[in-house]
């Protein structure tokens, strides 16, 4: 599989887990399949970077790193906000969430918020290990 086709299928995979993060808190089977596609959703970072670091391309493990860090760091500033919106209206705590969905899809869409940052934070320290790669 190239690499080309391992960033759309990231791609496809955190639009998908986007889009069910609107789903209201789902139980059973359905929680199990939304946390089982948040986990798939981080295979091909995984996987690009480890290509990356095995290759020497420190493109790749740079902007892997950046994509992580971005991640966190606006998950981290949404959902600061999002506590603080509980002081204003419903309509800015409801636009502040579903930022916070699209920002972080994997996170929302499994319910489990320490998986998805654990794992974001996984390839933000490997590619941090790894940025001179090459």
């Amino acid at each position: 599989m190239s690499n080309k086709t391992l960033f759309i299928l990231w791609a496809a995979l955190f639009a998908l887990c986007a889009a069910l993060g609107f789903l209201p808190e789902p139980e059973g089977a359905a929680g199990v399949v939304l946390t089982g596609l948040a986990l798939v959703s981080f295979v091909p970072p995984a996987v690009l970077l480890y290509r990356a670091v095995h290759h020497g391309d420190r493109h790749t493990v740079l902007l892997i790193r950046n994509l992580a860090g971005l991640s966190l760091g606006l998950t981290l500033g949404l959902l600061m906000l999002n506590f603080w919106s509980a002081l204003g209206s419903e309509t800015l705590g409801a636009i502040l969430y579903g930022l916070l969905v699209v920002v972080s899809s994997p996170m929302i869409c499994s319910g489990h918020w320490a998986m998805s940052m654990f794992l974001w934070a996984c390839l933000l320290m490997v590619s941090l290990r790894y940025r001179k790669a090459g």
